[in-house]
């Protein structure tokens, strides 16, 4: 079921470096916050044609991230029900699974 979900991310400890953006789906959004990451690696690495990670590189930078959240639209009470880092790294772990089990 397609739940909107809105992400909350503020990479540094200033509140002004605070964006959020909206997906509408659970899974669209943590392929958003993979999506951020490669972004960041690709400025880190400007000449590095390919960007691969592992889902530990992935987790530590979440980790130092100021923050992270989700807001989930709960249908049931018409409310969003906020998620934390733990939950969202938990999200984009089943997500890489199903993606690699996908590609055999």
């Amino acid at each position: 079921m397609e739940s909107h979900t809105i992400l909350l991310v503020q990479p540094g400890s200033r509140p002004e470096t605070r964006t959020y953006s909206d997906y509408e789906s659970v899974n669209d959004c943590m392929e958003g916050v993979c999506k951020i990451y490669e972004e960041h690696l690709k400025r880190k690495n400007p000449n590095t044609p390919t960007i691969t990670y592992d889902i530990s590189q992935l987790f530590d930078f979440v980790d130092q991230l100021a923050d992270l959240s989700c807001l989930v639209y709960q249908k049931s009470t018409n409310t969003y029900a906020p998620y934390n880092k733990d939950w969202i790294k938990e999200k984009i772990y089943i997500l890489l699974r199903q993606a690699a089990g996908q590609s055999d």
